[in-house]
């Protein structure tokens, strides 16, 4: 059994006041890993102050809520983040203000932030990781109906529903014995997947006006005109994501959402380049085939669309002489 996780167990049964973070515009994975560990602390140690935090869970609150901590508790308490990869990125900056502090994550370990890191690159989700760490203590960690419909929620959501190449056999015997707690599997499935009307008219565009070009590389851009005209927001944008991965002969894409603040928000997905270092060269990373980044104007947007060109037909060229070697 791995040390980190004894040393993390140990961590929260040292502390009576836990609050718990995860990353801002949270997915299903950030709120079932986080909330989902909370209603874990809660079961196993019913005498602790747990708290969850973060703001808006935009649209996903048949999943959680945050919970309102004042400064103060955040004195002498452990506070633990999951699912976040760059401090920037955690949802509500007071995770300085503990004593201690743990992370707990699967994306690359670009930052090491922390007093404990257990990191896993491996796993399909953060929430995989946080079941893990509870099924790996029987005897002191207790698993609840609530907390395995979160890590369940987790998993499929970072899976997309176990299509994602991240999904193990180990992915999914976490995720049947989560189901095994009885809670409502078919009808989580139904609100993950769920999109409103306005969201499925504006997919009909992103079909419609998705650029591609010979080697597999594929864009589609949201200006605010086009939001506007459909009356969705960003935080609604995520179940476009995946659409243009569909087509057959696009391998890696990427979203562009316009934002109010006047920058775009990047969604970076692949088949099978790597593109978490575009990512990264535009302040963003993520996982080598699923990353998030930024671009202030027009001319940028541009510029990774071109260094998606130029990693889709590397990819080309280096598969079309694989064979010989």
């Amino acid at each position: 059994m791995s040390s980190i996780r004894q040393e993390i167990l140990q961590a929260i049964k040292d502390y009576d006041r836990i609050i718990i973070h995860r990353h801002m515009r949270p997915d299903p994975d950030a709120l079932g890993s986080q909330v989902g560990l909370a209603e874990v602390l809660r079961a196993s140690f019913p005498t602790k102050e747990i708290y969850q935090v973060g703001g808006p869970v935009e649209g996903l609150d048949y999943l959680a809520e945050m919970d309102e901590v004042a400064d103060h508790l955040y004195q002498g308490a452990l506070v633990i983040v999951t699912d976040t990869a760059n401090s920037p990125r955690i949802s509500d900056q007071r995770f300085e203000f503990g004593e201690r502090l743990v992370k707990i994550d699967h994306h690359p370990n670009d930052e090491p932030y922390g007093d404990l890191v257990w990191v896993n690159t491996k796993a399909s989700s953060c929430s995989e990781m946080i079941a893990d760490f509870a099924f790996s203590f029987p005897e002191e960690l207790v698993v609840n109906q609530a907390a395995a419909r979160l890590l369940y929620a987790g998993i499929v959501g970072d899976t997309g529903r176990f299509l994602y190449p991240a999904t193990t056999a180990h992915t999914l015997a976490v995720s049947g014995r989560l189901l095994e707690y009885g809670f409502d599997a078919a009808l989580l499935n139904r609100q993950l997947q769920q999109i409103s009307l306005k969201v499925a008219q504006l997919s009909g565009y992103v079909y419609q006006h998705i650029e591609a070009d010979d080697n597999g590389a594929g864009q589609v851009i949201l200006p605010q005109e086009l939001l506007e005209k459909y009356g969705v927001v960003d935080s609604e944008t995520a179940a476009l994501v995946p659409l243009p991965g569909t087509v057959d002969s696009i391998l890696a894409w990427a979203l562009f959402v316009w934002q109010p603040e006047g920058y775009y928000r990047v969604r970076l997905r692949s088949k099978g380049p790597v593109i978490n270092e575009i990512a990264k060269r535009h302040h963003g990373g993520g996982h080598p085939l699923a990353s998030g980044a930024n671009a202030r104007d027009l001319d940028e947007v541009a510029e990774i669309y071109s260094e998606i060109q130029d990693l889709c037909r590397k990819f080309r060229e280096e598969q079309a002489v694989a064979p010989e070697n």
